[in-house]
């Protein structure tokens, strides 16, 4: 197994001029602990159990891109874009820039979206739950015909329709970003995955309800005529034993989900200031990891 870490919050005890500056030791220390994912939260609020709206968010492509320059092996992407976040042609756009800049490194995470208040607060468009699982099977349609230089448009569904969907540059990564399906609903969301996915990523909520999940998944891929071990699966991890640094008990968690084809453990603390958790913490996970499969 690999490790990746997802950065949830950005609040620091210099304030906001400290920030980046953290983010840019959290780049370095991830690469130089092994890392093999890093990733941060894409909401224009924070979430209310790492302190509420008040408390502080970054855009998420923005500091994708700010890391991206701090870095220069790690995966980078948003775990996960709600779909309703931005135009999906604006967000293949976006997309294709990091992927451009950080030399290949890009991965597209997407999902259905849920945080209501946050798009009432800004005024951004918030329909019922039905209709996003819609407009996340027509964004991924848009990005893929976004990315396929064969074919520049237009693109017409039921909620976008586009002219030209010519994205130039095109993605450095081959034969394109990677696309990465957040959530583990089993009628919808995984049947996306099995559709037009090339990662999952499901909450490591006990190695039974995952395994569940992935025979779910399975099937779909069955349905679809898709590779099931072609999709590479991934679980958030955000157990207490991250935020004490109590290795053992993680590798304790850990150990329950071998076997179950997981490439990557993403490790979610709620910390602002990482760096120095990767430099003690996930550096010897990563290598306590890599023995496990």
């Amino acid at each position: 197994m690999r490790v990746g870490v997802h950065i949830n919050r950005f609040d620091h005890s210099g304030g906001g001029p400290a920030v980046g500056t953290e983010l840019a030791s959290a780049g370095r220390a991830a690469e130089a602990a092994g890392v093999s994912w890093l990733s941060v939260m894409d909401h224009y609020f924070q979430m209310e159990f790492n302190g509420g709206a008040e408390a502080p968010m970054l855009e998420a492509y923005t500091t994708l891109g700010y890391l991206a320059g701090q870095t220069s092996t790690v995966q980078l992407g948003g775990l996960v874009t709600g779909v309703t976040y931005r135009h999906p042609g604006l967000l293949a756009k976006i997309a294709t820039s990091l992927d451009v800049l950080s030399g290949g490194r890009a991965t597209l995470g997407i999902g259905a979206a849920w945080y209501g208040r946050e798009h009432e607060g800004l005024g951004v468009p918030f329909p019922p739950l039905a209709e996003r699982f819609e407009h996340l099977e027509e964004a991924l349609r848009i990005c893929l015909q976004m990315w396929d230089p064969a074919n520049n448009g237009p693109f017409e569904g039921k909620h976008y329709r586009l002219a030209e969907t010519l994205c130039v540059p095109a993605p450095v990564s081959a034969p394109r970003p990677e696309i990465m399906i957040g959530g583990g609903g089993e009628k919808k969301t995984l049947r996306l995955v099995a559709r037009y996915g090339d990662a999952c990523n499901l909450f490591a909520t006990s190695p039974d309800e995952v395994r569940h999940k992935l025979d779910v998944l399975r099937g779909h891929c069955d349905t679809e005529g898709r590779d099931y071990d072609a999709i590479r699966k991934t679980v958030a991890y955000s157990g207490e034993a991250v935020n004490e640094g109590d290795l053992d008990a993680f590798t304790r968690d850990i150990a329950g989900y071998t076997g179950l084809g997981i490439d990557t453990v993403i490790l979610s603390p709620r910390l602002g200031e990482t760096s120095g958790w990767i430099e003690s913490f996930v550096a010897p996970a990563v290598q306590r990891l890599a023995g496990l499969d």
